[in-house]
């Protein structure tokens, strides 16, 4: 990571918020911008309502390729996949397919009109989308990753709760989400959630998180705020404590909530390099090989 770079998200310091976002996307804009591709399908229709669309990036020629599916973040209340214009996440799908996977960026319904467990019902819509469609585009329907970033990571984490046992995935990537290490209670997580922590499992989705047998890459950032840190050790331990094997990752040095995310696809390769590293050695999913 270039020094310069390291000072800059430092100084933005561990809050979330307008100033930090305006901060690190202005830090990787050139760069981002540089590498902008229009994606080779964009807006396909996964479901009914006007949020649930996708985009797929695709290298030339694809057969057979891993599908990496980004699920952006912004506190359940916003958050946008992004197009040729505005690199922020479409950035995701641009560097999965220069890395010779199929990136599939995806929007979601979002809060308070739609509430939990709207994401993890979603994202079960794009697996099945992927599973009938991906092939045409070069992709193996055998080799889907749901990777999120904070409130995508909830909702990846929410996939693995809701279809525990059935899941169609091979591998799962955790970015600074919340799994129920601690309980729901900024306004934002309510808005999704709801008041009763009865009504959507309370602990269950770090419960499914320690004992689900899709392989996880989890990590959080040097300068994420203290609650993403917590939760990210939580994962952790539980996965400890109920005899899994850890999910590969770790916290990334230098970097802050949104630039863990926005700076994939720059110069600095370290967590490219880690996560390319984790869907090369992933088996197919679980279902297929059965």
């Amino acid at each position: 990571m270039p020094p310069a770079a390291r000072r800059a998200i430092a100084a933005l310091g561990r809050e979330i918020g307008p100033a930090s976002l305006q901060g690190v996307q202005a830090l990787y804009d050139e760069e981002q911008r540089r590498l902008s591709v229009a994606p080779v399908l964009a807006d396909a229709p996964y479901g009914e309502h006007e949020r649930q669309r996708l985009d797929l990036y695709a290298p030339a020629g694809a057969s057979g390729a891993p599908l990496f599916v980004w699920v952006h973040g912004g506190g359940f209340l916003r958050g946008d996949k992004g197009d040729l214009e505005r690199w922020p996440n479409a950035h995701a799908g641009r560097w999965a397919a220069a890395n010779g996977m199929v990136g599939v960026v995806v929007n979601y319904r979002l809060a308070p009109e739609h509430r939990w467990p709207s994401g993890a019902e979603d994202l079960a819509a794009v697996v099945a989308w992927l599973e009938a469609h991906a092939a045409a585009h070069g992709g193996d329907p055998a080799l889907i990753v749901l990777a999120g970033t904070s409130a995508g990571a909830a909702h990846v984490a929410s996939y693995l709760q809701r279809e525990a046992g059935r899941e169609q995935i091979a591998g799962a990537v955790l970015l600074s989400g919340l799994y129920g290490v601690a309980p729901f209670s900024d306004v934002r997580d309510r808005s999704y959630y709801g008041e009763d922590d009865a009504a959507h499992g309370g602990m269950a989705s770090l419960s499914a998180l320690a004992q689900t047998r899709v392989p996880l890459f989890a990590a959080c950032s040097e300068y994420d705020p203290p609650r993403f840190q917590a939760e990210y050790a939580g994962l952790i331990e539980a996965r400890s404590r109920a005899g899994q094997p850890l999910p590969v990752g770790g916290v990334i040095a230098g970097h802050n909530h949104f630039s863990l995310a926005y700076h994939l696809g720059t110069a600095d390769r370290r967590l490219s390099d880690a996560l390319l590293d984790f869907v090369a050695g992933l088996p197919k999913s679980l279902d297929s090989t059965q």
